[in-house]
């Protein structure tokens, strides 16, 4: 008996974990980085859309970078302001289209 018989059934396996690896969490790492990079360049007067489906535009980001203001539009001439987590963010708007994100 050889003593590397054995490795030959494991071949199979070692191949789709190889292929699960590129095809799915490679780019899903990938898409987390990009995501992570464009919340930590918020900055004021930004347009995001959030994973509710929210649109709005940046007022004020909290010094912990956890708690954003937003102004998401006007009621009898009042500004209509809301405070969101930071995780909430799905995209920003540039342009009137959205990019960067998830």
């Amino acid at each position: 008996m050889e003593p590397f018989a054995g490795i030959g059934m494991f071949i199979p396996l070692i191949l789709i974990g190889i292929i699960f690896y590129f095809l799915l969490i490679r780019p899903e790492q990938a898409k987390r980085k990009k995501h992570q990079n464009m919340l930590e360049n918020l900055t004021k007067g930004d347009e995001i859309v959030t994973n509710g489906g929210l649109h709005g535009k940046i007022l004020g980001i909290s010094n912990d970078k956890k708690i954003v203001l937003l102004s998401v539009g006007e009621v009898n001439n009042n500004e209509v302001k809301i405070q969101i987590s930071l995780s909430a963010i799905a995209f920003l708007k540039k342009g009137g289209e959205l990019i960067e994100g998830e």
